[in-house]
C-alpha cells in the first residue's frame, strides 16, 4: 500500500508504484516515475522528468531533478535516471542533463550516497558505489563500479573514473582515473592501488597481482603515456580483471593522473 503522509504534495500525473512512502512536506512533480517500495522521506523535493526505480531510501532535505546548472539551458525535457537499491541521504542535489551532453544523468544500482553529494548534469554513475560526505561531481562526469568517493573529494568536468578506484579526503580530481587506482591530493596524482577493495571484494592474489603489473606499467616504468597506454590495452585481453582497463582508454580523453 503506498502511504503519502497528509502533508506531502503530489502531482495528480506523478506515477508511484506500489508500497511507495513519501513523508511529511515532500514536493513531488508531475513527471516524476517511482518504483515499487521507495521511500521518501520528510521535506525532499523530486522534480523534473525524473525515473526512481524500486527499494531507494531517500533521505530527508534532498532534491532530485532539478534543472542544471547550466546556463544553456532553455527548460528542455531532459532527464534524471535512479535505479534500484541506492541509499541517498540528507542535502543531497541531483540535477537533470542538458541537450549539449547525453541529455540525462545516470545513477545505478545499490550505491551508498552520503549527506551533501552534489551530481551535475549529465553525469553517469555506476553500480556499487560509495561517496562519502560532500563529493560533487561537475558536469559530463563518469563513475565506474564499485567506486569509493573520499569526503569532500571534487571531480572537474568530463573526467572519467575507472571501476574500483578510490579517492583520499579531499582529492581533487583534474585528469581521469584508471581502474583500481587510489588517487590522493589537491590536485589528484596516483597514491597506489585499491588493493584492501579488491580483496574485501574476493578478487585473488593472482588478480591483485595482475594489476599490480599494469601500475607499473603505467606509473613506474617511465613509459610515455601513449606507450603505456599501448602496452596497457595490449594486455588487457590476458586477464578478466585486465578487461576494465580497455574499457577505460576506450573512453578516456583528457589523459590520466601522474
Amino acid at each position: 500500500m503506498t502511504t503519502i503522509h497528509p502533508t506531502a504534495i503530489v502531482h495528480p500525473d506523478a506515477e508511484l508504484a506500489e508500497n511507495v512512502c513519501i513523508g511529511a512536506y515532500s514536493v513531488i512533480g508531475a513527471h516524476v516515475r517511482i518504483g515499487a517500495r521507495t521511500q521518501i522521506g520528510a521535506h525532499v523535493v523530486i522534480d523534473g522528468h525524473t525515473e526512481i526505480g524500486e527499494d531507494n531510501h531517500i533521505f530527508q532535505f534532498a532534491s532530485l531533478g532539478a534543472i542544471p546548472q547550466d546556463k544553456k539551458y532553455r527548460g528542455e525535457p531532459t532527464r534524471l535516471i535512479i535505479g534500484d537499491r541506492n541509499t541517498i541521504r540528507e542535502f543531497t542535489t541531483f540535477n537533470l542533463g542538458t541537450v549539449t551532453g547525453i541529455g540525462e544523468t545516470r545513477i545505478g544500482n545499490d550505491n551508498w550516497i552520503m549527506a551533501y553529494v552534489h551530481l551535475a548534469h549529465d553525469c553517469v554513475v555506476g553500480d556499487h558505489t560509495i561517496f562519502a560526505n560532500n563529493a560533487s561531481l561537475a558536469g559530463h562526469v563518469t563513475i565506474g563500479n564499485h567506486v569509493i568517493l573520499g569526503g569532500f573529494s571534487l571531480v572537474h568536468q568530463f573526467c572519467i573514473i575507472g571501476d574500483h578506484a578510490m579517492t583520499a579526503f579531499a582529492a581533487g580530481v583534474h585528469k581521469d582515473v584508471p581502474p583500481y587506482v587510489m588517487a590522493a591530493g589537491y590536485r589528484a596524482e596516483p597514491a597506489g592501488l585499491n588493493s584492501e577493495g579488491m580483496r574485501r571484494r574476493g578478487f585473488t592474489a593472482e588478480q591483485i597481482a595482475n594489476v599490480k603489473n599494469i601500475y607499473k606499467i603505467l606509473y613506474r616504468q617511465g613509459l610515455s603515456y601513449e606507450n603505456a597506454k599501448a602496452r596497457v590495452c595490449q594486455l588487457a585481453s590476458s586477464a578478466p580483471e585486465l578487461k576494465a582497463f580497455a574499457d577505460f582508454f576506450a573512453r578516456s580523453e583528457r589523459g590520466i593522473i601522474r
